[in-house]
């Protein structure tokens, strides 16, 4: 799986997103309809639910007292990785949910990610809609997600790859050494604050548009 590297957003990029989109609704992976927009609170809903778990396992993973309500957790619990995979999960729903709100759904069952993202970037991004920096940032937590978690894959690939997967396991635990094996406490901790302000600044962000969609 490729890293995501910063900038790689540029100009070559967004025209295959300009061709890619028109191609997707042609092929019914993307599919506009009116109805679609009665599905924006149900993403929206989702967003907010998406984030406040994020930050609940923010206060649980920082704070030993509040650790000490639970009897089945120990001083030393910390869910930085799921603050991470959760916080791009909020603005995956915001992206869906404004989607939603212009009557465009992703039909496609293969690559929803990828296709949600690049439907994003064509409805809000190239119309001007929301700011470069936001789309940047949901396309870096989108591929931190996935190299956590393997969003991008269906259960049934992941159940063909398992014994490949247990094969490799102690060449991974000496190459790979990215986040979910060797990583510190500290730096975990870090990415997890970084990933949950972004999403935040993302949900904040794409509030303001929802009014403008729905004129």
């Amino acid at each position: 799986m490729a890293y995501w590297v910063k900038g790689m957003l540029d100009d070559k990029r967004l025209k295959e997103i300009g061709k890619n989109v028109p191609a997707m609704l042609k092929q019914g992976e993307l599919a506009k309809d009116e109805n679609f927009r009665g599905l924006a609170n149900f993403y929206l809903d989702n967003a907010l639910v998406a984030l406040n778990t994020a930050r609940l396992l923010e206060e649980v993973s920082a704070k030993k007292e509040i650790k000490r309500n639970f009897p089945f957790l120990s001083e030393s619990f910390e869910s930085y990785l799921w603050i991470i995979n959760t916080s791009y999960y909020s603005m995956f729903y915001m992206a869906g949910a404004l989607l939603a709100g212009i009557g465009i759904k992703v039909k496609s069952e293969i690559g929803v990610h990828k296709k949600t993202f690049d439907a994003f970037a064509y409805y809000f991004y190239l119309t001007k809609k929301i700011a470069k920096h936001y789309l940047e940032e949901f396309e870096e937590a989108q591929e931190q997600s996935a190299q956590l978690l393997g969003t991008e894959e269906s259960i049934e690939i992941m159940q063909r790859k398992a014994k490949e997967l247990i094969a490799k396991y102690d060449f991974e635990m000496g190459k790979r050494g990215w986040l979910t094996y060797n990583i510190g406490e500290k730096a975990k901790e870090s990415k997890a604050q970084t990933s949950l302000k972004r999403a935040v600044e993302f949900y904040n962000e794409c509030l303001k548009i929802i009014p403008e969609i729905n004129k």
